[in-house]
């Protein structure tokens, strides 16, 4: 995610080193590097304009202080000026209304709103536990009714049905009176899209919006369209008080230039971040924590919240009691921990919020540990018996072929696994003895040991 705009915006800190103080002159080049990154990624120019004369206005004259090198201030005041473009706090979604709270979903066709209808109603129905009800007013695109009621199923939300014979204002107002005798908190309106931006369009999504009035109107556009994206967001807010926005295929935009634009171009501040295509994939758009993985801090806050909505908390305590009373970690444990973190949206997911120090790192356990080779290393301890699971010391030759013949891999894939296995059973055996620098020495052992 915004790769491209981290690696040029880091290389505007190396340009300041031995600098007392930062002074017109020699911030002259760094912000031409930053004005450049900032195009690269795709970013409005009046968006660039305004943004690197605030940087300049607020940078010139900046003290370095204490340990401080003059990049870092500089990075600091870009910090503080990125968050102030993409909003400055974290808005969230606005529920404070007679239920149900109507969402209007609204959109061009493509830019995942049906998807993103599912993975919001996950998100409001698990971390906020609101009864959730999800109706389609797309009448026009082939299935689409179809597919939502398969989404909602998967997000484990309540569908209203609707059919194409339906008039689009008949469907919502159905679903409202449906929502209200049933006692739902949240009603999720998904709407029609076209592949353009036309006048019978806008016409029905206001007709729509001003049937059920809803609480929040959310604008949903695929952030790798890039300076399209802006310009589609900006239509739409013409046509509809909206509300916020959300931004979809983040994640797959190595420039990001929308990210920074949309709230610049139109005043509403983005709620939400599509990340991956699982219904996990949602993330509230929090601007302080995007700005800092820009500028490769990370997000921390992030991870930890990642962390706390991923893991079991009883089997982590269970897990640690077993390595405390020196039970051993066998390849039952192995396959927990991998589980619990597919929970954590998979180790790209993790790694894209941990600071750039630890990049290479990262690199080396990205490039091993993908998505399907956590469901082949799962598929190889499923081959295994219990007795296996518990003492992989008994897994001979005969073993291994049976186990990769149950499983569809090579032995050789079986002897990486048990390799990578060994090492990661060194490393829990010295945290089990408390050995912190210990373990982190292990740990640098393992990285380049995962499978590939």
């Amino acid at each position: 995610m915004l790769d491209n705009l981290s690696q040029r915006l880091a290389g505007v800190v190396k340009k300041l080193r031995g600098q007392a103080r930062l002074t017109e002159e020699n911030i002259q080049e760094a912000l031409r590097e930053v004005r450049m990154a900032l195009l690269e990624a795709d970013v409005a120019l009046p968006v660039v304009k305004d943004f690197v004369s605030k940087v300049r206005e607020k940078a010139v004259g900046e003290e370095v202080i204490g340990s401080l090198t003059p990049g870092q201030t500089l990075v600091g005041v870009v910090h503080r000026e990125l968050t102030e473009l993409m909003g400055g706090s974290h808005a969230a979604l606005d529920l404070a209304t007679q239920p149900p709270a109507i969402v209007l979903m609204a959109g061009l066709q493509g830019a995942g709103k049906t998807t993103t209808t599912g993975k919001l109603g996950k998100l409001l129905r698990e971390r906020m536990k609101k009864k959730v009800l999800a109706v389609s007013a797309d009448v026009y695109r082939p299935a689409a009714i179809e597919q939502l009621k398969t989404v909602a199923a998967q997000a484990g939300m309540d569908f209203f049905p609707s059919s194409v014979g339906q008039k689009p204002v008949d469907i919502a107002n159905a679903a409202v009176d449906y929502a209200r005798k049933h006692h739902y908190d949240v009603l999720l309106l998904d709407t029609a899209g076209r592949l353009a931006i036309d006048e019978p369009m806008m016409a029905e999504i206001r007709a729509l919006h001003a049937a059920v009035k809803p609480i929040e109107t959310l604008f949903v556009v695929d952030a790798m369209l890039g300076q399209d994206a802006v310009n589609t967001a900006r239509a739409f807010n013409e046509a509809l008080p909206l509300t916020g926005v959300v931004l979809t295929k983040l994640d797959g935009d190595a420039r990001g230039g929308a990210a920074l634009s949309v709230r610049h171009v139109t005043g509403k501040p983005l709620k939400f971040a599509g990340v991956g295509e699982k219904l996990s994939g949602l993330e509230e758009f929090h601007p302080e924590r995007m700005a800092s993985r820009i500028l490769g801090m990370g997000d921390i806050l992030g991870l930890v919240e990642e962390a706390r909505r991923g893991v079991d908390e009883e089997k982590a305590r269970e897990f640690a009691q077993k390595l405390k009373s020196g039970k051993g970690f066998d390849l039952n444990d192995f396959k927990e921990q991998l589980l619990q973190m597919r929970k954590m949206g998979g180790i790209g997911s993790l790694l894209d919020k941990l600071p750039a120090q630890f990049s290479q790192a990262a690199g080396q356990l990205q490039g091993g540990v993908e998505e399907k080779t956590l469901g082949r290393i799962e598929g190889i301890i499923n081959s295994m018996t219990p007795l296996e699971r518990a003492k992989p010391d008994i897994l001979k030759a005969s073993r291994k072929r049976r186990i990769a013949a149950g499983a569809g891999v090579s032995v050789q894939e079986v002897n990486r696994l048990l390799n990578q296995f060994g090492q990661t059973q060194k490393v829990m055996k010295q945290f089990s003895k408390g050995g912190m620098q210990k373990l982190m020495r292990g740990m640098k052992g393992m990285l380049p040991g995962m499978m590939r």
